[in-house]
């Protein structure tokens, strides 16, 4: 059957299972900005001058706070919608920070092994098919005892409701990731070292 032949029903299911992006509302924007990213720094302890992957970045809300507060030594936000990307360039220009925004699915990173220190989750997981691909695709850009940092259940309990409901990360499809440690809305977990 041809994607023509498709109806369009069908063909919007599909594409929903697959990736359900995020509606723009700027107060979520300004909330996340001024209040979440700083609250997860201080929360969770995050280690300063790391190499910082975000994957989901969208609009690149987060990239300018991560900038200022972590002062990280490679900054870059993957996302898999172009428009997005484009939104999330003016805006760290217009910040005046340096990140890479790389065009790409979290399920099938375009970076070598071990690329990153730190990878941060502001909820993609919860929002795309497989997200058991996307947790290997993490431990594999991790370097050995790197840090993935994501939301919590109930963080996105409070977020999105509705598109939340039901919605589980299977953590014991990748043993690599050690024993959470938890700040109520977010998480860390680390990396085991290779032997």
């Amino acid at each position: 059957m041809t994607t023509a032949a498709v109806p369009d029903r069908v063909r919007r299911r599909t594409e929903d299972d697959e990736y359900r992006p995020f509606p723009n509302e700027e107060g979520r924007n300004s909330r996340q900005q001024t209040l979440e990213v700083p609250a997860l720094v201080r929360a969770l302890r995050l280690p300063m001058r790391m190499r910082i992957l975000e994957i989901g970045c969208g609009r690149g809300i987060a990239l300018p706070p991560l900038a200022r507060l972590l002062e990280p030594v490679r900054l870059t936000g993957l996302d898999i919608e172009p428009g997005l990307l484009m939104e999330a360039r003016l805006r760290i220009d217009r910040a005046g920070i340096r990140a890479e925004l790389v065009p790409g699915d979290a399920r099938a990173m375009p970076f070598p092994a071990a690329s990153f220190d730190l990878v941060i989750d502001f909820g993609t997981c919860y929002h795309i098919a497989r997200p058991v691909d996307a947790l290997r695709e993490v431990a594999r850009v991790l370097a050995p005892g790197g840090m993935f940092v994501h939301e919590t259940p109930l963080s996105q309990l409070l977020s999105h409701p509705v598109r939340a409901f039901g919605r589980k990360i299977p953590w014991n499809s990748e043993p690599r990731f050690g024993r959470p440690r938890r700040a109520i809305l977010w998480c860390a977990r680390s990396l085991a070292c290779r032997a």
